[in-house]
């Protein structure tokens, strides 16, 4: 609460990125995973 310019840009700079890339990659993962199995689902249905 004291260092009111530090701590709004070093938190918001270090965490965020990560926790930012973190998710991201678990969207884009939970994504094309979603993609997969509809792709095998659509495969296995399509015969």
């Amino acid at each position: 609460m004291l260092k009111c310019e530090t701590d709004p840009m070093s938190p918001v700079l270090d965490p965020n990125p990560q926790n930012g890339q973190k998710k991201l990659l678990m969207v884009l993962g939970a994504m094309l995973l979603i993609t997969v199995i509809v792709a095998v689902i659509a495969s296995i249905a399509s015969p």
